[in-house]
């Protein structure tokens, strides 16, 4: 059976634009998935009959990765090559609808075809510069040289399992050096820490390996290298490498970065350089650094530049978090610089990447479009509301609900803009609202509200509750996020990673509804307005580390740091912003 390819096609394309840009293939779980386990086994038992028969080739279950030649990466035909922005089946589309695409959206610098779609007056789109797109080409190299099933791969798994220490002075600057996800919590926790994750792979150089709990990641996303996968490697039950264990990692494991600075397996110099320091000149094996909610001080120490040289020369990084600690790789004197040269717009990182990393499944992105065709194609105006309520007690319903609609009228967000002559129609649809929400009650009381006007609202899916890992569940959300990242406007719920990761792939600066923190003993707006409006479509730091590395403990005054500014949503929190939006 052939493995269906995944195909990324622009957005443009659920809009009406540039059918023939972006169009690349690239690995995706095959639609028949339940098959494999029984495909598997047939294939087993035939290599064993040929084993037996005639003896073990040498490379029969695993083959090296060959040699890539490295283009020219800062060419425009191959900067169009990389920023494609997602992966679908080539469908026709019934009605494509003539709207725009979202703000700051990455544009291929040549496309075969024009793209024919409205964009508004206001609207900049941001182009990556050559250097992200350079890194991320280079990257891809690395992927695929040290990937699983290449030599680089097999030697470093065997020092791993080894437990052996690595000789600082014997290492190789070229030797590859691994970067090991392990995700929790809900959809857009994991999608954030992941996009976290994958950025600090690419600044320090090392694979990005995403453990496959329950297979979940590889249904739900696409392959994002080329030649090679980010999924890793199932281990043996009878293996002892930590790979085998690492759902039981946690703050308290002896192997975290935090526990092994204060169980003396560092030293710090006078100097503030610090080392490892039994046996002398060897690294450990692997480090295991925790980055999840409510992290200790010492774990936050990953945040200051001497413990990057520290982790430096550590072949395997088992990283854990679930939170986007992008804004503290900000803060990291030896990153800064390169920082700057890849994101010359800080409020657009997530956006980038995000574009980048994460493309659908061909199931999921059948679900967005067959809704969009059938819903939304040939809308004027799409404003999408997504809700979440994480206590009925702090966040009563009907409150929420009048939140809701005074954003919707005090802010005129279902207020037309004016449409070119040559796209309007006298059949379509002016303005439709869109609602995600677990409960279907918000979308029925907003329909009810706009009984009889010209306005259509919409409800995708309504779950009932949030069931984390579950494979139908979090398909449906991330087709929910897509949705939203489609819409003109978005309204989303303050402290809710899934509305940031919607804001961060539609470009969007969302208007937010406030939320009482879980400690307030019952909701009130009072003072603050039903919405706020972002200042950044950069997502929101719930857990900053505010630890001052040059001061060695004091709180960090985050407030006058460049490119920094303070979540409308959470007043603890930090997001990145471009100078000019910090006030």
């Amino acid at each position: 059976m052939e493995m269906e390819a995944c195909k990324r096609w622009s957005m443009d394309d659920l809009r009406g634009g540039g059918a023939g840009a972006g169009r690349h293939l690239r690995h995706c779980p095959p639609s028949m998935r339940r098959v494999l386990p029984a495909l598997c086994v047939a294939a087993a038992l035939a290599a064993a009959v040929f084993v037996l028969t005639n003896g073990m080739p040498a490379s029969l279950f695993l083959h090296d990765a060959q040699g890539i030649q490295i283009e020219q990466l800062t060419q425009p035909a191959q900067i169009g090559r990389v920023f494609h922005f997602f992966w679908i089946p080539r469908q026709p589309h019934r009605r494509p609808s003539p709207r725009r695409p979202p703000h700051r959206s990455i544009q291929p610098q040549v496309v075969p075809e024009p793209v024919r779609v409205r964009r508004l007056p206001q609207e900049i789109l941001i182009q990556a510069v050559p250097y992200l797109i350079a890194k991320l080409r280079k990257h891809e190299a690395l992927q695929k040289r040290c990937g699983p099933g290449t030599a680089s791969y097999k030697k470093a798994l065997r020092w791993l399992e080894s437990g052996e220490g690595v000789n600082t002075a014997d290492s190789n600057k070229d030797e590859c050096r691994y970067l090991v996800y392990i995700s929790f919590r809900g959809l857009g926790n994991r999608m954030l820490s992941m996009a976290s994750a994958f950025l600090y792979a690419v600044l320090t150089e090392r694979v990005l390996l995403v453990d496959n709990d329950k297979a979940i990641i590889g249904d739900l996303f696409c392959e994002p290298f080329p030649g090679t996968t980010w999924l890793l490697p199932r281990v043996g039950w009878l293996s002892t490498s930590p790979l085998r264990r690492l759902r039981h990692f946690d703050q308290d494991s002896k192997e975290s970065l935090g526990n092994m600075l204060q169980s003396g397996a560092t030293i710090a110099s006078a100097d503030g350089n610090v080392t490892w320091s039994a046996p002398a000149g060897r690294t450990p094996p692997f480090v295991y650094v925790h980055l999840g909610g409510g992290y200790g001080p010492h774990d936050k120490l990953f945040f200051c530049g001497a413990h990057q040289r520290l982790l430096r020369t550590v072949p395997w990084l088992l990283f854990k978090s679930d939170v986007y600690t992008i804004p503290g790789m900000f803060l990291i004197p030896t990153f800064q610089d390169e920082l700057d040269a890849m994101f010359p717009e800080k409020d657009a990182v997530f956006h980038h990447l995000g574009r980048y990393l994460f493309h659908p499944s061909n199931a999921v992105w059948r679900d967005v479009t067959s809704y969009h065709r059938d819903n939304l194609a040939g809308v004027r105006r799409v404003v999408g509301v997504q809700i979440r309520v994480f206590q009925d007690k702090v966040q009563p319903p009907q409150q929420v609900l009048d939140q809701v609609l005074s954003c919707v009228r005090d802010e005129k967000l279902l207020q037309l803009l004016p449409m070119p002559s040559s796209t309007s129609s006298s059949n379509s649809t002016s303005t439709s609202i869109l609602v995600t929400s677990l409960s279907p009650w918000y979308s029925e009381r907003i329909r009810a509200e706009f009984a009889g006007s010209s306005t259509e609202v919409h409800r995708p899916s309504h779950e009932g509750e949030q069931r984390w890992h579950d494979a139908a569940h979090d398909e449906q959300a991330l087709t929910d996020i897509y949705l939203l990242s489609t819409c003109d406007v978005l309204l989303t719920s303050g402290y809710s990673t899934f509305g940031y990761v919607a804001q961060g792939l539609a470009g969007l600066h969302s208007w937010v509804l406030p939320r009482e923190p879980f400690w307030a003993e019952e909701g009130s707006t009072e003072g603050r307005g039903p919405c706020r409006r972002e200042l950044s479509v950069e997502p929101c730091s719930h857990s900053p580390s505010f630890y001052d590395c040059k001061a060695g403990g004091r709180d960090l005054d985050l407030d006058n740091v460049k490119y920094i500014g303070r979540c409308v949503d959470v007043n603890w929190g930090i997001k990145l912003v471009n100078q000019s939006s910090r006030h």
